[in-house]
């Protein structure tokens, strides 16, 4: 299972999946192991880094089949967006997992059955085995990833946080919303009222008979009591991006939270708009991000990153794990007079671009920050549960796929 970190592969491997789309509703819930991954697309990695964005994985699938042929498919992209949208006005969900996570680490160090769990040697053959295919692979299915969520928590009663941490750390695709929000919904923690109990007999019908836990499951277990829904906020959102006027020295600075800007953003320019791209990970150097990635994903991180630098045209940096200062200094090394930063969702990114942003206006650049019109147009419709998101975007999704379809259908 080979999931390299560059734009080029993550298009090689939609184009791939493509004939597969219709079927995806049928067949989608057989975790048939690492070997065989023809049934799902595989595209998370590249939608987490937005090597490929939202907007051109559904209009590459819608393009190819009608909508009710597909619509599985690309309900399970938007709720990506859905989770986004929902933490952004949410953010203290984040920030309460952050305290709880570290509290509970320090709790939980030494226990053995933490341990054991971390080492894949609880003696439950499949969570033993998801383990070993989670730091081989850094991905699993996602009805693994239930499963595996649920047998942590009410089989292995360990703390929700700490596996949520697990798969942060280990995951490819690990995402703060997607990641945080999903283990919260097993835990019954997102939707009172409701949980997720993985069965010895789901696991052994969508596995087909790989693994079949009989008798080692906790399958009935009572839902948390006293669960608050968390109070929303104003949806922060800075402007869309504006037209690319006049002829200023103007820096682009990413972040692994969205690597497909500076292609959407020169589509269509007489001339290349930028004197200077940088990309950056001030996660690495964030203290209060917490985000321990193993060695395999920052270097898988590093690595798109630098894929989506330009290799010829304006000058480039590779920031690495960038402090406001050392974005002030390529700024001053490029004789920028402006900074295009992209807006950066809650969660580990966001406190870097933050201090990135107050040292680039301290130091007397003009910034310019910008939010996606995809994430505009859809966040602010996850107020609530997705059934009531997914009715409310479905007249907008055109729109949306509209404002980035043709800038990615000519993009190199």
């Amino acid at each position: 299972m080979d999931l390299p970190p560059q734009r080029s592969a993550g298009l090689a491997r939609l184009q791939e999946f493509l004939p597969h789309a219709a079927a995806y509703a049928r067949t989608r819930n057989e975790d048939r192991g690492p070997e065989d991954r023809s049934n799902v697309s595989l595209l998370s990695p590249y939608l987490r880094h937005r090597l490929l964005s939202e907007a051109e994985v559904c209009a590459a699938v819608l393009a190819r089949f009608p909508h009710a042929r597909v619509e599985k498919f690309v309900q399970e992209v938007v709720w990506r967006t859905y989770w986004k949208g929902w933490l952004e006005m949410r953010p203290q969900v984040w920030a309460d997992y952050l305290d709880a996570r570290d509290r509970d680490a320090r709790d939980w160090e030494d226990h053995d059955s933490y341990r054991r769990a971390l080492d894949g040697e609880t003696g439950i053959g499949c969570f033993d085995a998801w383990v070993a295919e989670l730091r081989r692979h850094h991905y699993l299915h996602n009805h693994a990833r239930m499963w595996f969520a649920s047998i942590w928590i009410f089989t292995l009663r360990l703390p929700w946080t700490l596996g949520a941490d697990l798969f942060l750390r280990e995951l490819y695709d690990g995402d703060a919303a997607s990641n945080t929000l999903g283990w919260r919904w097993v835990a019954g923690l997102q939707t009172p009222g409701k949980h997720y109990l993985a069965r010895a007999e789901n696991i052994r019908r969508y596995t087909r008979g790989r693994f079949h836990p009989a008798d080692q499951l906790v399958e009935d277990a009572p839902t948390p009591s006293g669960v608050e829904r968390p109070a929303r906020t104003d949806l922060p959102l800075p402007p869309a991006p504006p037209p690319l006027a006049g002829n200023p020295r103007r820096g682009l600075l990413l972040t692994t939270d969205d690597l497909g800007l500076g292609r959407l953003l020169a589509h269509g320019a007489a001339e290349a708009p930028w004197t200077a791209v940088a990309g950056a990970r001030p996660e690495e150097r964030e203290e209060g991000s917490r985000v321990p990635e193993v060695a395999a994903v920052r270097e898988y991180r590093r690595q798109a990153l630098a894929d989506a630098l330009p290799a010829s045209g304006p000058a480039t940096d590779h920031l690495g794990p960038a402090r406001p200062e050392d974005a002030v200094a390529w700024a001053q090394r490029a004789r920028l007079e402006e900074i295009w930063l992209p807006y950066a969702p809650v969660g580990p990114t966001a406190p870097g671009v933050a201090g990135i942003r107050e040292a680039l206006r301290e130091a007397g650049y003009r910034v310019v920050p910008f939010c996606r019109q995809w994430d505009r147009l859809l966040w602010p419709h996850a107020r609530a549960g997705f059934f009531r998101f997914r009715q409310s975007i479905e007249p907008l999704l055109d729109e949306a796929i509209a404002t980035e379809e043709e800038a990615f259908a000519a993009a190199p």
